[in-house]
């Protein structure tokens, strides 16, 4: 059965990138809270490239000109 590499990629670049090894914490709340915030900066990371290089259309906040 095939099987979609999609989310292989993030796990991937949390990894490598980020070099993410192991959760510090114990117990399962905790463990749901840290993997929360590696999933939000992967997302915010995500979200400020596609700002940069002009591919998402919109802004956040209005562009000032000087």
């Amino acid at each position: 059965m095939n099987r979609s590499i999609q989310v292989e990629g993030a796990f991937g670049v949390l990894k490598n990138d980020y070099e993410f090894q192991r959760f510090l914490l114990r117990g399962k709340t905790k463990v749901k809270r840290e993997i929360l915030l590696l999933c939000t900066g992967y997302n915010i990371n995500r979200l400020h490239a596609k700002i940069q290089n002009d591919r998402l259309q919109s802004y956040l906040f209005p562009i000032k000109t000087a």
